[in-house]
């Protein structure tokens, strides 16, 4: 993605420790835990690697596709999952929000080595409008649903890393906001 340098490589940071995060909650002993677990890691990971500086590392021309494909694959497993439950929605429209900026990545002029200035302005801006607005709402709801409730009485209960559920929505947090950079940059 475009942008200064110094944003990027924090967007890089955020994502590679929330998709660090989710391989950490693959370990959990509830079976929806871990499977929402490795499409958030593959997101996390995937979102790290877009997110790199341009004038660090340059993917070759067949890298944009590549991810289109990826990630094409896991919005038609996140769409199929869709089905038990509509809380998989998200992550259909997040893989598809991936997919739709590796293909405005991969025509863009900047992805090629010729061109390292940034191009502002490319894709679709009705489309990257519609996605800006969903994640924004999105991090404004996750980031409510952060703020602590009152506690209940009696919850003392052990917790393991992988299946504590502030985290959870704290890692979903900074993926949309890693979503939201990463959308205003095109």
């Amino acid at each position: 993605m475009h942008g200064p340098v110094s944003a990027a490589w924090l967007l890089v940071a955020l994502c590679a420790a929330t998709g660090a995060y989710c391989l950490l909650r693959m370990r959990s002993g509830v079976e929806e835990q871990r499977r929402s677990a490795g499409g958030e890691a593959l997101m996390g990971f995937g979102m790290a690697a877009m997110a790199v500086p341009a004038a660090v590392f340059t993917p070759p021309g067949w890298a944009w596709p590549l991810y289109a494909a990826v990630f094409g694959a896991a919005a038609l497993r996140a769409l199929w999952a869709a089905r038990s439950g509509p809380h998989h929605l998200h992550h259909v429209v997040g893989t598809a929000a991936m997919v739709y900026m590796s293909l405005v990545m991969a025509a863009s002029p900047a992805s090629s080595a010729a061109h390292h200035h940034p191009h502002i302005g490319a894709g679709v801006p009705l489309v990257t409008g519609a996605l800006l607005l969903y994640f924004t709402g999105y991090v404004l709801r996750s980031g409510a649903r952060l703020v602590p409730a009152t506690a209940t009485a009696g919850g003392t209960r052990a917790v393991r890393w992988g299946d504590r559920p502030e985290l959870a929505r704290a890692c979903r947090l900074s993926m949309g906001i890693g979503m939201v950079a990463m959308l205003l940059t095109m």
